[in-house]
Protein backbone atom coordinates (compact mmCIF):
# COMPACT_ATOMS: atom_id res chain seq x y z
CA UNK A 1 0.00 0.00 0.00
CA UNK A 2 2.96 2.59 0.80
CA UNK A 3 4.66 1.74 -2.59
CA UNK A 4 1.33 2.36 -4.71
CA UNK A 5 1.23 5.71 -3.06
CA UNK A 6 4.29 6.68 -3.66
CA UNK A 7 3.95 5.27 -7.90
CA UNK A 8 0.57 7.72 -7.64
CA UNK A 9 2.15 10.48 -6.22
CA UNK A 10 4.94 10.24 -9.04
CA UNK A 11 2.37 9.85 -11.61
CA UNK A 12 0.44 12.82 -10.61
CA UNK A 13 3.50 15.10 -10.92
CA UNK A 14 5.00 13.23 -13.90
CA UNK A 15 1.66 13.74 -16.18
CA UNK A 16 1.34 17.45 -16.54
CA UNK A 17 5.32 17.66 -17.21
CA UNK A 18 4.98 14.86 -20.14
CA UNK A 19 1.77 16.95 -20.98
CA UNK A 20 3.60 20.27 -22.02
CA UNK A 21 6.92 18.68 -23.32
CA UNK A 22 5.20 19.12 -27.00
CA UNK A 23 5.59 22.34 -27.50
CA UNK A 24 9.40 23.57 -27.05
CA UNK A 25 10.49 26.61 -25.50
CA UNK A 26 12.39 27.73 -29.26
CA UNK A 27 8.51 27.54 -30.75
CA UNK A 28 6.79 30.19 -31.01
CA UNK A 29 2.88 30.31 -31.85
CA UNK A 30 2.22 33.68 -34.34
CA UNK A 31 -1.10 35.33 -34.70
CA UNK A 32 -2.55 38.58 -36.06
CA UNK A 33 -5.42 39.54 -33.74
CA UNK A 34 -7.67 41.75 -34.89
CA UNK A 35 -9.37 43.60 -32.06
CA UNK A 36 -8.07 44.09 -28.26
CA UNK A 37 -8.34 41.40 -25.95
CA UNK A 38 -7.45 40.32 -22.14
CA UNK A 39 -4.95 37.83 -20.63
CA UNK A 40 -5.55 37.53 -16.84
CA UNK A 41 -6.12 41.27 -15.58
CA UNK A 42 -4.46 43.19 -18.34
CA UNK A 43 -5.78 44.40 -21.59
CA UNK A 44 -3.91 43.49 -24.40
CA UNK A 45 -4.55 45.93 -28.15
CA UNK A 46 -4.88 44.23 -31.37
CA UNK A 47 -1.60 43.33 -33.24
CA UNK A 48 0.85 40.53 -34.20
CA UNK A 49 0.80 37.97 -30.86
CA UNK A 50 3.57 35.05 -29.72
CA UNK A 51 2.85 32.95 -27.31
CA UNK A 52 5.69 30.68 -26.31
CA UNK A 53 6.17 28.26 -23.54
CA UNK A 54 8.51 30.03 -20.79
CA UNK A 55 11.87 28.67 -20.53
CA UNK A 56 11.92 28.10 -16.85
CA UNK A 57 7.98 26.40 -16.48
CA UNK A 58 6.49 24.13 -18.03
CA UNK A 59 2.92 25.59 -17.03
CA UNK A 60 3.89 29.15 -17.99
CA UNK A 61 3.26 30.37 -21.41
CA UNK A 62 4.94 34.04 -22.14
CA UNK A 63 2.32 35.85 -24.66
CA UNK A 64 4.59 38.97 -26.11
CA UNK A 65 3.62 41.92 -28.60
CA UNK A 66 7.20 43.13 -30.00
CA UNK A 67 5.70 46.11 -32.08
CA UNK A 68 3.85 47.66 -28.77
CA UNK A 69 6.52 46.67 -26.24
CA UNK A 70 4.27 43.69 -23.98
CA UNK A 71 5.61 40.51 -22.64
CA UNK A 72 3.45 38.67 -20.43
CA UNK A 73 3.79 35.64 -18.94
CA UNK A 74 0.51 33.74 -18.49
CA UNK A 75 0.10 30.14 -16.25
CA UNK A 76 -1.69 27.79 -18.13
CA UNK A 77 -4.03 24.61 -17.18
CA UNK A 78 -3.41 21.21 -19.62
CA UNK A 79 -6.15 19.88 -21.28
CA UNK A 80 -5.63 16.97 -23.24
CA UNK A 81 -7.92 15.77 -26.32
CA UNK A 82 -8.61 12.68 -28.02
CA UNK A 83 -7.44 14.35 -31.43
CA UNK A 84 -4.82 16.88 -31.87
CA UNK A 85 -5.80 20.11 -33.93
CA UNK A 86 -4.22 20.36 -37.66
CA UNK A 87 -3.85 23.98 -36.98
CA UNK A 88 -2.25 26.22 -34.45
CA UNK A 89 -4.80 28.80 -32.99
CA UNK A 90 -5.94 31.42 -30.58
CA UNK A 91 -8.80 30.77 -28.75
CA UNK A 92 -11.70 33.68 -27.38
CA UNK A 93 -14.29 33.93 -25.43
CA UNK A 94 -16.28 36.91 -26.53
CA UNK A 95 -19.04 38.35 -24.45
CA UNK A 96 -20.29 41.63 -26.32
CA UNK A 97 -17.69 43.71 -27.68
CA UNK A 98 -15.07 42.30 -25.25
CA UNK A 99 -12.68 39.60 -25.67
CA UNK A 100 -10.90 37.04 -23.72
CA UNK A 101 -7.94 34.87 -24.43
CA UNK A 102 -9.10 31.01 -23.00
CA UNK A 103 -6.50 28.64 -24.51
CA UNK A 104 -3.64 28.20 -27.23
CA UNK A 105 -3.95 24.88 -29.49
CA UNK A 106 -0.83 23.89 -31.06
CA UNK A 107 -0.65 22.01 -34.47
CA UNK A 108 -0.18 17.97 -34.23
CA UNK A 109 -0.33 18.29 -30.32
CA UNK A 110 -3.25 17.07 -28.30
CA UNK A 111 -2.67 19.40 -25.36
CA UNK A 112 -4.63 22.41 -25.19
CA UNK A 113 -3.46 25.33 -23.29
CA UNK A 114 -5.96 26.96 -20.96
CA UNK A 115 -5.98 30.07 -19.62
CA UNK A 116 -7.50 30.41 -16.65
CA UNK A 117 -10.73 32.37 -16.49
CA UNK A 118 -10.23 35.98 -14.84
CA UNK A 119 -12.55 37.71 -12.31
CA UNK A 120 -13.85 40.05 -15.11
CA UNK A 121 -14.87 37.26 -17.34
CA UNK A 122 -16.46 35.23 -14.21
CA UNK A 123 -18.67 38.45 -13.93
CA UNK A 124 -19.81 38.26 -17.30
CA UNK A 125 -20.09 34.58 -17.66
CA UNK A 126 -22.48 34.97 -14.22
CA UNK A 127 -24.46 37.73 -15.75
CA UNK A 128 -25.63 35.17 -18.15
CA UNK A 129 -24.63 37.12 -21.29
CA UNK A 130 -24.09 35.02 -24.15
CA UNK A 131 -20.57 34.01 -25.12
CA UNK A 132 -19.35 33.03 -28.23
CA UNK A 133 -15.92 31.58 -29.14
CA UNK A 134 -13.55 33.40 -31.48
CA UNK A 135 -10.86 31.75 -33.38
CA UNK A 136 -7.85 33.03 -34.38
CA UNK A 137 -6.07 30.67 -36.92
CA UNK A 138 -1.94 30.60 -35.63
CA UNK A 139 1.12 29.93 -37.36
CA UNK A 140 4.01 27.82 -35.69
CA UNK A 141 7.49 28.50 -36.11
Amino acid sequence: MKYAKRILALTLITLPMMAFAQLNPEQKIIAKVPFEFTVGNKVMPAGTWTAQRAFLSDRTLLIRNLDAGIALPSMTLPDESKTAPRTCALVFNRYGDRYFLSAINVEGDRTTYRIPENKAEAELRSENRGVKEEIIVASLK
